[in-house]
């Protein structure tokens, strides 16, 4: 058996091979990330063998780089490792000098693979990693449109500073209406009023009339505005305000493709309280092949919302924080569910209440809910059951035995 270690790169990629005693058999070399270099590639290892089943080979998991090359090996049968750059790291550490190049970053994913102590992070069924892109460009389009609005409510509070209270949502359909046509109190005094209103009445589907269109001009007529000139800032507003529909529009899309893509899996995680369609997709994406973890408790380290552990010496950290180290979106998205289920179902309101009587912390019962929903998601993967919410215990008894039975079974 030969051991492959390969550096991977933006735009080549640095390779090695050694044997089952740790001899190096071919040099560090390197090759584009290309076709060509793929040619280069399989012919060095066809001179040391030409059955590739003889080959192990690892890489690490940088960035999206390693993708092109991965999957244009897996069409050609070979046994591939997609090792955690964590976990590489830790073997660098190892050795005394403290270097850093590509030959010797490849010398360790192969030693790595030849002692097969490493993480595994496996590359997802195609579809699961289209889902998955798509449930991380909508947290994109997301966080993007929050940052317009912060934007927005920071250049209003120059140039029209009541405005922020005047509507429920200053980002809702009507607010952002007014805001695209006339954002500062002088476009609003100067606009026709039979024209307000008709603006008013027709972005709020009817719901605000002339009553609404008096009350905006008064408020306009009598704003403490800054005396900074007003209208190369209305033209930051109306360019965000239209940047804000053009996000709404492309999130909508998203979570319809994304509804689609999640229907074919068939998975149940939106029977969980707390998880709807993006988010149980998210989560389903993420975590990927459900075998990959052998308990609740590793699914757990995965997603990073295991305890971190502070000890030294005859000291043990008793507040111990999220270790947070893992998939981010993940974490977020059971951080959201955990979130909806405090605010809105009855049960986890329940739950959430009796442990802060007990004394527990706000952040501190989220983490449990984390876990807890977790717990829940492992259950129902594992063993493609319908998620029975009758007893609050049973999904995380189940995930134990789930693990004893795994024990045993090795």
């Amino acid at each position: 058996m030969y051991y492959v270690g390969i550096d991977i790169s933006k735009k080549s990629h640095q390779a090695v091979v050694i044997d089952e005693d740790g001899k190096i058999i071919q040099k560090p070399f390197k090759f584009a990330n290309s076709f060509e270099g793929l040619d280069l590639f399989l012919q060095k290892l066809s001179a040391i063998d030409p059955n590739f089943q003889n080959f192990e080979i690892g890489m690490e998991a940088t960035g999206h780089y390693w993708l092109n090359l991965y999957t244009h090996l897996e069409t050609r049968n070979m046994r591939l490792h997609v090792v955690n750059p964590l976990q590489s790291d830790a073997f660098r550490n190892l050795y005394l000098r403290k270097t850093k190049t590509d030959t010797v970053d490849s010398k360790i994913i192969a030693q790595l693979i030849r002692f097969g102590q490493y993480s595994q992070t496996s590359f997802q069924d195609k579809q699961l990693h289209v889902l998955r892109d798509l449930c991380r460009q909508r947290f994109f389009l997301v966080d993007s449109a929050a940052d317009l609005k912060r934007k927005t409510v920071c250049i209003m509070d120059k140039i029209f500073p009541e405005y922020q209270g005047f509507f429920s949502d200053m980002f809702g359909k009507t607010s952002i209406q007014v805001m695209k046509n006339c954002p500062t109190p002088k476009s609003i005094c100067q606009m026709d009023f039979e024209e307000l209103v008709l603006l008013l009445r027709k972005a709020s589907g009817g719901k605000f009339r002339e009553h609404k269109a008096h009350e905006l001009v008064e408020l306009a007529r009598t704003s403490f505005a800054s005396l900074l000139p007003e209208d190369y800032y209305s033209i930051l507003v109306k360019q965000n305000m239209k940047l804000m529909e053009l996000l709404e529009f492309q999130i909508e899309e998203l979570e319809k493709s994304i509804k689609v893509e999640y229907e074919k899996l068939h998975v149940k995680l939106t029977q969980i309280p707390g998880i709807g369609v993006v988010l149980g997709a998210t989560i389903y994406s993420e975590i990927g092949d459900i075998s990959r973890f052998s308990s609740a408790k590793k699914l757990s380290a995965f997603a990073g919302i295991d305890p971190s552990v502070r000890q030294s010496g005859e000291f043990l950290g008793s507040e111990n924080h999220m270790s947070k180290r893992g998939s981010a979106y993940l974490r977020r998205a059971l951080w959201m569910a955990s979130f909806v289920g405090v605010n809105h179902i009855p049960e986890v309101i329940e739950l959430y209440n009796r442990r802060k009587q007990e004394g527990k912390k706000h952040f501190q019962i989220m983490g449990y809910m984390c876990n807890k929903i977790l717990n829940r998601v492992y259950y129902v993967l594992k063993t493609g059951n319908d998620y029975v919410p009758h007893k609050e215990s049973q999904c995380t008894i189940s995930a134990n035995v789930l693990h004893a039975r795994a024990c045993l079974h090795n």
